[in-house]
């Protein structure tokens, strides 16, 4: 087991990582019109899955997407009195708050969240536990957000889909030679597929009420694409290409949505 000394010193490695990471990023690769689709197409799910009436306090478990391009901070501005934003990286932290004044930022490890129990009536949390390099530690972000849900709040949730043939291919490939081969930018941990991720959350003592997915154009292509776009074509073409990726996301509706979407989605409340 390791002492509270290791365990504070894993966290200032991890930092320093996801600081270099999102300086990096916001500094060479933007990728904006790829976040632009990407804001987009979390945003067409979660307008669907948070409550129509504002919550008093909601958390978001990341502030890369706020950082690096608009993010969600809008959307869940209409639907959340009160809005704290985390990240572990110190850097996305100052850049959010910086872009949105009155955004509530603090760095912290969503494994060992800094709040009371039940604090909050609403957690956000995309694409941030798929990132880790155990499954232990995904359960143990689960459970910390468990804690901090008061009964009956909403968890809402992504990661990295792992039914989806191209992400178990790529999970399968050691992360220095994707990193070397320029295919992902960053770490890339583990991560579950519907079912999985359905039965976690019932042990967890979360009441599951919709599983689904999103981000369904092939990414790669999506991504080579965008950036030829967003170096080459007029704004009009950019926002057509929008149009396109965005319409690609009815295939949540579809029987194989798990085989094509990037992202599987959980929407859970905490049982009372």
């Amino acid at each position: 087991m390791k002492t509270d000394g290791q365990k504070e010193a894993l966290k200032e490695a991890k930092t320093r990582y996801w600081d270099v990471v999102a300086t990096e990023w916001c500094r060479a690769r933007p990728q904006l019109l790829w976040r632009a689709h990407s804001d987009a197409a979390n945003i067409l799910l979660l307008s669907r899955w948070l409550p129509d009436s504002p919550v008093e306090r909601l958390l978001k478990t990341d502030l890369f997407d706020e950082s690096c391009g608009e993010g969600l901070h809008p959307l869940l501005l209409a639907r959340a009195k009160n809005i704290i934003g985390m990240d572990i990286s110190v850097f996305s932290s100052r850049i959010a708050k910086s872009r949105y004044n009155g955004l509530r930022s603090i760095c912290a490890d969503v494994r060992r969240l800094p709040f009371a129990d039940g604090a909050f009536d609403v957690l956000v949390s995309n694409s941030t536990l798929d990132h880790f390099e155990s499954r232990d530690e995904i359960m143990a972000s689960l459970r910390e957000l468990h804690r901090v849900l008061r009964p009956g709040g909403h968890l809402l949730l992504t990661l990295d889909n792992l039914a989806n043939p191209l992400i178990a291919l790529r999970n399968r490939i050691p992360f220095q030679l994707l990193n070397r081969l320029r295919i992902v930018p960053y770490y890339i941990g583990a991560t579950f597929g519907p079912r999985r991720l359905r039965r976690v959350l019932q042990l967890m003592n979360f009441e599951v009420i919709e599983v689904n997915s999103l981000m369904h154009f092939p990414r790669v292509l999506g991504v080579a694409m965008a950036r030829l776009l967003e170096r080459y074509a007029a704004a009009e073409t950019q926002k057509s290409f929008l149009r396109l990726l965005l319409a690609f996301e009815r295939l949540s509706e579809s029987p194989a949505k798990y085989l094509t979407g990037h992202f599987v989605a959980a929407k859970a409340t905490k049982c009372l």
